[in-house]
């Protein structure tokens, strides 16, 4: 059995969803997860931004709007004899949106509403494969996807009840569910947060010990570098799951960063495709590495960096571990560490809580902060154990001043942090010193 995972551009227009039926039909029996289609869940957003506000005219706008873009929607997708069913799916969903505007604003109301967006993107490709006659069944992943309250999926809930649903449907050829929403242990709507439905995905993937996972994107795997800033930019044909998830984590748009952990623990492979080129061969990600020294380049913005400095580190101990309390108390992930005798730097990509971090380091010491940072992320297979690499790394960033460098945490990634505004230079300089002046390293197969 097969999970088989499209975003939101893939199912972004009738159209879309329409090749999308196409491609499920593989002859293997799947689990197809869909997102809401493209621009739904930030309209979604809006409106509960503003319900949230008190500006309950200007959520009613944007609801009316939305529903008058699915009324189009609709009629382009299925048949005239289908049409009412379509409708009343729009509006059964939207139905619950303004059910919730004509009561006071509750902070669970968000999640509620946001979860329309992928309980219409199913039922109505549900709905259009019932049309071209095609078996399936939608299964709600409200009734199988939950998380604990520490907000980490429950995989042994997971399994027990997805297993349930399929051995009372052993026949069924096809299943269609949701990505990105779920329960939580209190039985209300919940999400994995954006981009989750990859994790779905992959939760479902090692809930069944599936053969494969397949994401379905716009584009043709991880590629070697971003090739939005670099031109020439070559897809990867094979990547660990290590170097995956350090790509992902780090700034490659493709993958969602948690989604490697399930797969990685049942060992299922992820390929990841490109839904409007599906001859490619995309990127397959599993145990086996790149075989590449040098497999690929990412970049993270909207970095922060704080330098802690304190005499009270000299030969002390259990200073670092009284600085991470702050992070944790403020529940913000640390990205990059580096300590000398008597400072520690490190990096974080959500400032939400940095005033009140800043106020609790500052007993401490001295507290320096460098904002508008981009860690850029060079990756390969076993890099730690490759020669003369580094060398060249800094020789392309020779002229970017550099903030920090972490090596040898991982196996895998060497990560350097430089001003955003030097971002793309650096991403074009690395390309040039490490793939295109040797490119040997980048013969992928």
């Amino acid at each position: 059995m097969q999970v088989l995972k499209f975003g939101g551009t893939s199912v972004g227009s009738p159209e879309r969803m329409h090749h999308v039926a196409n491609l499920i039909q593989n002859g293997q029996r799947n689990i197809v997860v869909l997102s809401a289609v493209s621009g739904t869940t930030n309209k979604l957003v809006a409106i509960a931004a503003a319900f949230q506000d008190g500006d309950l005219q200007l959520a009613q706008e944007r609801l009316y709007h939305l529903g008058s873009e699915y009324a189009d929607f609709t009629k382009s997708l299925v048949a005239p004899a289908y049409q009412s069913a379509a409708d009343d799916i729009v509006k059964d969903c939207l139905g619950t949106i303004q059910r919730l505007l004509d009561q006071a604003f509750e902070p669970a109301f968000e999640k509620v509403i946001l979860a329309q967006g992928e309980l219409i993107s199913t039922q109505l490709f549900q709905l259009y494969l019932e049309s071209q006659g095609l078996t399936s069944i939608l299964l709600s992943a409200l009734d199988f996807m939950r998380i604990n309250d520490a907000h980490e999926p429950d995989a042994a809930y997971i399994r027990e009840k997805l297993g349930l649903i399929l051995e009372q449907n052993a026949d069924t050829p096809l299943f269609i569910t949701q990505g990105y929403i779920c329960r939580n242990l209190s039985g209300g709507i919940d999400n994995l947060q954006r981009g989750g439905s990859d994790y779905t995905a992959t939760l479902i993937g090692a809930a069944i010990e599936a053969e494969e996972i397949q994401i379905w994107t716009d584009i043709d795997g991880i590629h070697n570098n971003d090739p939005r800033v670099v031109q020439h930019t070559s897809p990867v044909r094979q990547v660990s799951y290590r170097e995956a998830a350090e790509l992902a984590y780090f700034g490659a748009k493709i993958l969602h960063p948690t989604c490697v952990i399930p797969a990685e623990s049942q060992n299922v492979p992820i390929r990841l495709k490109n839904t409007f080129a599906p001859n490619a061969p995309g990127t397959i990600i599993s145990q086996a590495g790149s075989g590449q020294s040098l497999t690929a380049i990412a970049a993270k913005n909207g970095i922060t960096a704080l330098k802690i400095r304190s005499d009270r580190m000299l030969n002390a101990y259990g200073f670092l571990r009284r600085v991470f309390e702050v992070f944790e108390q403020y529940q913000t992930p640390i990205d990059m560490i580096t300590t000398s005798e008597v400072s520690v730097s490190l990096t974080i990509d959500n400032a939400t809580q940095l005033p009140a971090i800043l106020t609790a380091l500052r007993e401490f010491g001295e507290v320096s902060v460098d904002q508008d940072q981009s860690i850029i992320c060079i990756v390969g297979d076993a890099l730690n154990e490759q020669l003369g690499y580094t060398k060249k790394i800094f020789a392309a960033l020779s002229d970017i001043p550099i903030r920090m460098v972490s090596y040898g945490g991982s196996n895998n990634n060497i990560s350097v942090l430089v001003p955003s505004t030097f971002k793309e230079q650096a991403l074009l300089h690395l390309h040039e010193h490490l793939f295109q002046a040797a490119p040997h390293v980048n013969s992928f197969s």
